[in-house]
């Protein structure tokens, strides 16, 4: 796995497991791989790991059973759309609106571009 310097690897694998989820290659109530088996997987060391599955799972992304493993938790996919929304509408929205301002972009030319996208 190729890590940006922009963001915590952490949360780098965070995304990635989401896109999993997101993609069903985990399901819910599926198991996911054991941490030694994700730290191998995207070569980082497990306690890295470690903490991307304690974020997820303080998320209701994932769960634990004891001695199992984790577990896509239900209603996973509708908890990542729901946190990644926020974060769009919150962090990354407002930061396009101040880049169109200052390139003096209309609003006009960004329906055009979104609805050619679109066809």
């Amino acid at each position: 796995m190729d890590f940006k310097e922009s963001k915590p690897i952490y949360m780098q694998i965070v995304d990635r497991i989401c896109d999993e989820i997101l993609t069903d290659r985990y399901k819910e109530q599926e198991r996911i791989p054991s941490v030694r088996e994700y730290a191998a997987i995207v070569e980082v060391n497990a306690n890295t790991v470690v903490r991307s599955y304690d974020y997820m799972q303080s998320n209701n992304i994932i769960f634990n059973k004891r001695g199992l493993g984790y577990f896509v938790a239900e209603g996973a996919k509708n908890q990542i759309v729901a946190m990644r929304r926020d974060t769009f509408m919150n962090n990354s929205l407002p930061e396009f609106f101040r880049e169109i301002d200052v390139l003096g972009i209309s609003i006009d030319e960004i329906v055009k571009l979104y609805n050619n996208k679109k066809s």
